[in-house]
C-alpha cells in the first residue's frame, strides 16, 4: 500500500491532444481549475501523419508555459507526455532540455511484454542525468491481456518488471475505450463500464495483481454534455471507488470538478480512520466501535483503508 500522497496525488488527469495550441493559454489563466493533472497527447489522437508537427506544438507550448512560470505564478499541474515509443519519449528531453523541468513525467500506451523493457530502460537512462526524476504511468490496453489464457501470466511478468522500479511508476492505468473497442462495445451516460462483464473482468484482475502496490487510475468517461452526462459519471466513479481505482482519466475540463467532487472523503471516514491510525496498538483491544458507533472499527484489518483514506482526504479534501 503506498503511503506516499504524491502517488495519490495524480487526481482527475486531463487528456489534451499534444498540437492544441489554447493549452497554455488554459493553463497560465487557470481556466480548469486548480486540482488536475493534464496529459500531453501524442498517440491516439494524433493522426500518424501529424506526428512531427504536434511534437513541434507540444516543445512550443511547454517553452511558452514555463517562460510564464518564470514572471508570474499561477497553478502548475502535474504534466504528463503520452508518447508512442521510447526513442520518442527520449528525442523529446533532449529537444525540451531545462524546459523538461516541469514535466513530471510520461505516459506509456498499450504497455505490454513487448515494449516494456524498451520503455522502463529508457526512463531509466534518463534519469541519470535528472536531479528530480521523470515518473511513468503505463497504461494497461493492449489486446494481449484479452485473452484468458496469458492474461494472469502476462500481469505477473509485467509486474515483476515494475516492481524493479517501483518508485518511479505513479500510476497504474486502464486503457477503457481500447478495450472496449476490441470487443466493439460502447455503453451510454446511463451504463457504466463496470456492467460489461469481459471489461470488468480484465479491470478486477489488474486491481487483483497490482492494487496491493500501486495507485490504480479508472478510464475515461467519454460523455461530457447531454442528458445523465455528470450523473452517469458519478455512478460509474462510485463503482470505481468500491473497486480499488484512486482518480479517473478525463476528456473535458468539465468532467475535472465532478472527479474531484467524489473522491472526497467524508469527514466520518476521517475520523475513523485518524482512529485507526493512532491506535495505542499495546492495548489488549484491537476492535472498537467507530466515532459515530454506527461500524467497527478493527485496527488489523482497517490500517490500510484508513491509510488511503487519509492521503485521499489530502488530496481531494472533506465533505
Amino acid at each position: 500500500m503506498k503511503n506516499t500522497m504524491f502517488y495519490y496525488s495524480v487526481g482527475a488527469l486531463l487528456y489534451c491532444p499534444a498540437n492544441n495550441y489554447k493549452i497554455v493559454n488554459s493553463i497560465v489563466n487557470e481556466k480548469f481549475g486548480k486540482n488536475f493533472s493534464l496529459a500531453l497527447c501524442l498517440e491516439d489522437t494524433i493522426s500518424d501523419n501529424c506526428v512531427a508537427e504536434a511534437e513541434s506544438i507540444l516543445v512550443t507550448s511547454l517553452k511558452s508555459i514555463h517562460k510564464e512560470r518564470a514572471v508570474r505564478e499561477f497553478f502548475l499541474p502535474k504534466i504528463f507526455i503520452r508518447v508512442r515509443n521510447a526513442p520518442q519519449m527520449i528525442d523529446l528531453v533532449k529537444r525540451l532540455g531545462k524546459v523538461s523541468e516541469i514535466v513530471t513525467g510520461f505516459i506509456f500506451p498499450k504497455f505490454c511484454l513487448e515494449n516494456a523493457d524498451e520503455y522502463i530502460s529508457a526512463v531509466l537512462n534518463i534519469n541519470l542525468e535528472r536531479r528530480t526524476p521523470f515518473y511513468f504511468m503505463p497504461i494497461f490496453e493492449h489486446s494481449s491481456i484479452i485473452h484468458l489464457q496469458n492474461r494472469y501470466e502476462i500481469l505477473y511478468r509485467l509486474k515483476a518488471k515494475l516492481d524493479r522500479v517501483e518508485n518511479l511508476v505513479l500510476n497504474i492505468r486502464v486503457g477503457g475505450n481500447d478495450l472496449c473497442h476490441i470487443f466493439g462495445f460502447r455503453r451510454s451516460a446511463t451504463q457504466s463500464i463496470h456492467d460489461i462483464r469481459p471489461i470488468s473482468s480484465i479491470f478486477s484482475d489488474i486491481i487483483t495483481v497490482y492494487g496491493a502496490d500501486y495507485v490504480i487510475s479508472a478510464p475515461v468517461w467519454e460523455y461530457y454534455n447531454g442528458d445523465n452526462w455528470d450523473s452517469g459519471m458519478e455512478q460509474e466513479i462510485m463503482q470505481d471507488k468500491l473497486c480499488g481505482f484512486v482518480g479517473k482519466t478525463v476528456i473535458h475540463p468539465k468532467q475535472i470538478a465532478v472527479v474531484n467532487n467524489a473522491y472526497k472523503v467524508t469527514q466520518k471516514d476521517l475520523d475513523d480512520a485518524l482512529s485507526i491510525l493512532k491506535w495505542n496498538k499495546h492495548t489488549n483491544a484491537l476492535v472498537s466501535g467507530s466515532v459515530t458507533k454506527e461500524r467497527m472499527n478493527e485496527f488489523k484489518t482497517h490500517s490500510n483503508w484508513a491509510l488511503k483514506t487519509v492521503m485521499l482526504s489530502r488530496v481531494f479534501g472533506v465533505v
